[in-house]
């Protein structure tokens, strides 16, 4: 896809194809900087996304952890619910994390077909850390950071569950969206984000 004005660093001097995949981060609120950092060290291009003039020309997209009430907020006042479905619905590669799963769910975007429960291992105090085997994540377990974490009470057919913990899904799958109850981004880890970068690519490729 090609980018738009309002890219970062898109292209050549000449404007011309990009080869790198453009990324937008939304940031709303939350811990989008972190998000924004891995992808760039893994040679994505990067957008900061807070309106719907930023989701134009997007090869994928990254909703950070946060407050779901504040990001619920902020998507109402910019006018980003519709937007935003549209290019899910367009099959544009996504990666919620930890909030961003539950603004994904059906009571909120309704994008994604799961419930969640918010905090659900408990407030801040509760915060853990667990190593995940995800399928298709080469090079052993993956130690994900929950910090208020929720977890996916109910998944329609479409959603595979990539991983568990305690017998809760926290990690899931529904064709291009990606979504994970923990935070990728706070761990030198960048193996799920290079993942993704992947799926982003292949949907270049068809």
């Amino acid at each position: 896809m090609a980018g738009s004005a309002a890219d970062g660093a898109s292209g050549g001097a000449g404007g011309g194809p990009r080869s790198d995949p453009l990324i937008g981060v939304v940031a709303l609120q939350g811990g989008f900087a972190a998000h924004a950092a891995m992808l760039r060290s893994l040679g994505a291009e990067v957008r900061e996304v807070r309106t719907p003039r930023d989701l134009e020309g997007l090869d994928g997209l990254v909703w950070p952890g946060g407050e779901s009430t504040t990001m619920t907020l902020g998507v109402e006042r910019e006018g980003l619910a519709e937007p935003l479905r549209e290019l899910v619905a367009a099959g544009t590669p996504v990666l919620g994390t930890c909030a961003g799963l539950i603004m994904l769910d059906r009571d909120h975007l309704g994008v994604l077909d799961v419930s969640t429960r918010r905090n659900a291992f408990g407030r801040q105090v509760r915060s853990f850390e667990a190593d995940l085997d995800l399928p298709g994540l080469p090079g052993g377990p993956l130690r994900a950071v929950f910090i208020r974490a929720p977890w996916v009470t109910d998944a329609g057919p479409a959603v595979t569950i990539l991983a568990e913990v305690d017998g809760h899904p926290v990690a899931v799958r529904q064709g291009a969206l990606l979504a994970v109850a923990f935070h990728p981004e706070l761990s030198r880890d960048p193996r799920l984000h290079e993942r993704f970068l992947e799926l982003v690519r292949e949907d270049d490729e068809r």
